[in-house]
């Protein structure tokens, strides 16, 4: 039978976690809130940008801009967005996860030859691409710090002037898309170059006829490298906010796990002072009966 002091030891230390946990609940759920609303606030103009781009884009010329141009992906850089703690369940090891796999399945002979490196967007993923000596460029572990377009921007920015020195021939991106607290989607896709859309061979219904001033092209030259800033914070967002929906649902599991476990640990308790209290009645009928019989 347990110990009573052991198992008393052990209610309160499961106790005190599970304030903890619920503490840290309620904090990721106030977080979670400013995050949901700064992605949703972003991702309708996000959306749109990237679909009136795709309309123009699709009938743009070839080499009409720089980071449409195609070319053998050689040299690939893939961005990984996560964030710079734990206690969010699989969130962090599932975006790595993905990021491996679409190495494995698209980039294997690349990885072979060395041509393959990664931009870490957090401190989770640059530790576990740095410890298994991928080529890892830059530390962005503190843009979280201070979460904003003009940050993000930098980052960004670097990207896109590693693709036209030629550094970089394709970028991916991996990241968590939010949609709720409790369900976040993987998404890997193109940066760059930025897919172009295919010309439909009829015009439909759907398309739209743009008036355009001063050029399509004069246009289309401005929004490319805005839309592909625009995709990256939405990306750096959709993940921030579904790294406080995970945290807050792993914690809402810790929860009701340690009170699972109180409540065994409660009745391992009861049982043991039940025990206990037994023993010392059987020693004390015992001694009477001992001492009636003297």
């Amino acid at each position: 039978m347990a110990n009573l002091k052991e198992v008393r030891n052990r209610i309160a230390s499961v106790s005190s976690t599970q304030q903890i946990t619920k503490a840290m609940k309620m904090v990721s759920a106030a977080k979670l809130k400013r995050a949901t609303n700064a992605i949703v606030a972003l991702r309708p103009y996000a959306t749109k940008l990237k679909e009136l781009l795709a309309n123009l884009s699709a009938s743009l010329e070839e080499g009409c801009s720089p980071f449409l141009e195609e070319r053998e992906p050689n040299k690939v850089l893939v961005i990984v967005v996560n964030s710079n703690r734990g206690l969010a369940g699989a969130f962090n090891m599932n975006a790595i996860k993905t990021a491996n796999n679409l190495i494995a399945e698209k980039y294997s002979n690349q990885l072979r030859a060395g041509n393959v490196s990664i931009v870490a967007i957090g401190k989770k993923a640059q530790e576990f691409y740095q410890r298994r000596n991928y080529k890892v460029i830059g530390n962005n572990n503190d843009v979280y710090l201070d979460l904003n377009f003009l940050n993000v921007s930098k980052i960004t920015e670097s990207i896109m002037d590693g693709f036209l020195k030629g550094q970089y021939d394709r970028v991916e991106l991996v990241y968590n898309q939010f949609r709720n607290a409790a369900v976040q989607i993987l998404v890997a896709e193109q940066l760059l170059p930025v897919p172009k859309t295919e010309k439909p061979a009829h015009a439909s219904a759907t398309q739209i006829d743009y008036i355009l001033e001063p050029s399509q092209e004069e246009i289309v030259e401005q929004l490319i490298p805005k839309n592909i800033k625009i995709q990256v914070y939405k990306a750096v967002l959709d993940s921030h906010a579904s790294e406080h929906g995970a945290r807050m649902t792993a914690m809402d599991k810790a929860t009701e796990n340690a009170g699972d476990l109180l409540k065994a640990l409660k009745l391992s308790y009861n049982q043991a002072r039940q025990a206990a209290i037994t023993t010392e009645l059987t020693e004390i009928v015992s001694g009477a009966a001992a001492l009636t019989g003297a």
